[in-house]
């Protein structure tokens, strides 16, 4: 009887492991399965909401209008209720900033590979999935209710940044969205509108 104990137990933390590793990456838990590729909507959804970080272009003039791509944090609300709307927190200390107050037009990139659902496949594999958003780098009003929601959004996936230098003025920004391009499997970028994109509930993503 002892030994019939040990082996259900030992039996229950095998199929523990196994789920929980099935359902996690690099440690972290995924908190929404991953839809499978043909559900482009949905697939987009659930690449923006598990990423925490992307590189966002704007136009610089410094350079002659030539694009300058940087590497930002950004969140689209908070877990398992994000709208599918980057939102940022950038001082114009920084270029980024600084070349969207000029000029809006950005686009802004994000992989599947650092959320580790790639497996060992290299990240320009179209099996690793990669969107990119374009429209305008808007300015969030501060006494709004979008800049309250931007800050929960942000403030609650990335913690250190409600610590940041005030005398940075940083300031809470968003990419309206005008055009998605998304690979996630062969056969070239998936059909997707912006209206798809954005009326796809997050509770409702048809998964693998």
């Amino acid at each position: 009887m002892k030994t019939k104990g040990v082996f259900d137990y030992f039996l229950l933390s095998l199929v523990f492991c196994f789920v929980f590793f099935q359902n996690s990456v690099h440690g972290r838990l995924l908190s929404i399965s991953k839809p499978h590729p043909d559900n482009a909507a949905a697939f987009a959804r659930w690449l923006v909401s598990q990423s925490s970080w992307g590189v966002l272009n704007t136009i610089s003039s410094d350079l002659g209008g030539s694009p300058f791509g940087n590497v930002v944090s950004f969140s689209d609300g908070l877990p398992d209720d994000g709208r599918g709307i980057p939102y940022f927190y950038l001082t114009t200390l920084d270029p980024t900033a600084s070349n969207a107050l000029k000029d809006q037009r950005s686009s802004f990139t994000v992989s599947e590979y650092p959320i580790g659902t790639c497996g060992k496949t290299d990240p320009e594999n179209p099996t690793c999935a990669k969107i990119t958003l374009t429209g305008k780098l808007q300015l969030i009003d501060d006494n709004s209710d979008e800049a309250e929601f931007a800050q929960t959004a942000l403030f609650t996936k990335h913690p250190e940044m409600k610590d940041w230098p005030m005398d940075h003025n940083f300031q809470f920004f968003k990419l309206e969205i005008e055009d998605i391009f998304m690979i996630n499997w062969f056969g070239g970028p998936k059909p997707l509108t912006v209206d798809q994109y954005l009326h796809t509930k997050m509770n409702k993503l048809s998964i693998m």
